[in-house]
């Protein structure tokens, strides 16, 4: 069996961690009523750890309606019962922490779901009580107050609804995100006190980490004022009050050695960077690199930007190909566009997947071999392709809040595959999952890959194996015909990708260490092949 690659006892192992990304309603189904839980986490533990990952990031496990997959928490000391139950998440956190792998849970502090007890409470109270205070209520505008507060848009791309929601009191609250899920209050005492005693109960709890969903969108200009009106900062977004809140979160941390990882969607480097100072978040999501498109030069500028950014607050880099809310690697990469893009996203776009994944293949050994650290989405490491879920079966409310037109984060989300001849791929035996499976789903299934030398998860397990060779060192780039990455680390270890239409000389190397595929007749690299080579 495999062992993760950082020592139990290292302070700094989230400086070059691979992490894996469990959602939990897709993972594995250990009760067997078509929704994952953490007793099928726990059973696959030993599969975790054969993989080699350091840390695994659970999406929220928490008492919800599930109007949001789990981002609308009703009640963050409980475990929804869908998911199990609080002793069971502290077996598993310590089960994991046995192999030597470390656990990360997800806070989402903009907005709570509208069953909280907080919500339910002021809902209660009514117009102007302190109950209210806790969360962004406001009479409306118009002769009646029949208009809402203000202009501003969802969050959710491509949704055209309104960010308000009138009561019969006639008073309306603020939600960024779906009507379930009314947004906190952030400059109420109450609010960050709450927060932070909920991080204490987790790290408590023996997790090492925490992921803040939404980490820029909490602080709110008191005044609501309307985007048309251009003000300046941002109302909502990257307000300079959150870096007191970050401050006070990281004595939190501090106290138990915890580590945070932020969602930080920001295009300006500078003020991306301010989240990531000493004394702030430890780490930031790496959005650049996870939407560029599977071109040379646009990768290289992306890597460059991100370590360039990271570099004057000395934080380590993130580096994810896709995540749950993502087309799936192998999907996007076998497209006439590459990118990703929420507002693009259409049912229906052809893919070449064949392409996708030899592209998906040739990237994981380029994102391993990058300094700082990696986070794998589950699936990943199947070579999974993304699953146009039947209309009729679409969940996410990002299809409803569209109208329609955007498909959704469903079909990165469907139930994974572990045994190719047992129903539902071996996901559960008894009810059907809970997103429906393609129907070649068994043939990426766990058994059919882990004693296969040329498959995805082959290639994962060596990769992450091997990892260690590139050290913490800084990164390199080595002279390279144009649509060829070329870079070295520590002691020697270069990375070559040929992105270009024609097979690629590789440098002087001693042994090639691993490649994502094989070398052509000539020993020269192919297109859309990535190596790992000792100089």
């Amino acid at each position: 069996m495999g062992q993760p690659t950082h020592a139990q006892n290292d302070p700094d192992w989230w400086r070059s961690a691979v992490i894996y990304q469990v959602y939990v309603r897709s993972f594995a189904d250990g009760d067997g009523d078509g929704t994952g839980d953490l007793a099928g986490v726990r059973s696959r533990l030993p599969y975790l750890a054969e993989l080699g990952v350091d840390a695994l990031w659970f999406n929220p496990w928490y008492l919800s309606p599930m109007k949001d997959g789990g981002y609308d928490v009703a009640d963050y000391r409980a475990v929804d019962p869908a998911f199990g139950t609080l002793a069971e998440a502290e077996k598993l956190i310590a089960e994991a922490r046995e192999l030597g792998i470390r656990t990360i849970v997800d806070i989402v502090p903009n907005h709570v779901s509208d069953r909280h007890p907080w919500f339910r409470a002021a809902l209660a109270a009514g117009p102007g009580s302190p109950e209210r205070e806790l969360f962004h209520f406001r009479p409306g505008r118009g002769p009646d107050g029949e208009l809402p507060p203000n202009d501003w848009p969802s969050q959710f791309a491509g949704s055209t609804e309104p960010v308000w929601t009138r009561l019969p009191d006639g008073d309306w609250y603020l939600h960024l995100f779906t009507p379930e899920q009314p947004d906190l209050n952030w400059a109420h005492p109450a609010v960050r006190q709450e927060h932070e005693d909920i991080l204490r109960f987790w790290f408590e709890r023996g997790v090492a980490g925490v992921r803040i969903d939404s980490a820029a969108l909490l602080a709110k200009d008191p005044d609501l004022p309307d985007l048309a009106a251009r003000p300046e900062p941002h109302p909502f977004v990257d307000r300079d009050e959150l870096h007191d809140v970050y401050r006070s979160w990281r004595r939190v941390a501090d106290e138990y050695g915890g580590v945070f990882v932020g969602e930080v969607w920001l295009p300006d480097t500078e003020r991306f960077a301010r989240y990531l100072r000493p004394d702030e978040l430890h780490t930031a999501f790496n959005f650049s690199f996870l939407s560029c498109p599977w071109e040379a030069a646009r990768l290289r500028d992306s890597i460059e930007a991100t370590l360039a950014e990271h570099a004057p607050v000395g934080a380590p880099a993130t580096w994810v190909l896709c995540n749950h809310d993502v087309t799936r690697t192998v999907t996007r990469y076998g497209r006439e566009d590459t990118a990703f893009d929420f507002a693009t996203k259409t049912f229906g776009t052809p893919t070449d997947l064949a392409l996708g994944t030899r592209r998906a293949r040739a990237a994981a050994l380029l994102s391993l071999a990058l300094p700082g650290s990696v986070y794998l989405y589950q699936g990943e490491e199947l070579g999974l392709p993304e699953a146009e879920i039947p209309v009729d079966r679409v969940q996410d409310p990002m299809y409803f809040r569209s109208g329609g037109t955007d498909p959704g984060r469903d079909g990165c989300r469907v139930p994974l595959p572990w045994a190719a001849g047992l129903p539902y791929a071996g996901f559960g035996s008894q009810e059907e999952p809970w997103l429906p499976q393609p129907a070649d789903w068994p043939s990426y299934a766990v058994d059919r890959q882990r004693d296969d030398p040329h498959s995805v998860l082959t290639l994962y397990r060596e990769a992450v194996a091997a990892r260690p060779v590139f050290g913490d060192g800084p990164l390199t780039w080595l002279p390279a015909p144009d649509g060829v990455l070329a870079f070295s680390r520590a002691d020697g270890a270069i990375c070559v990708v040929n992105l270009a239409t024609t097979p690629a000389r590789l440098p002087a190397h001693s042994r090639l260490l691993l490649s994502s595929g094989p070398l052509d007749d000539t020993g020269r690299l192919p297109q859309d092949t990535a190596a790992w080579l000792q100089a």
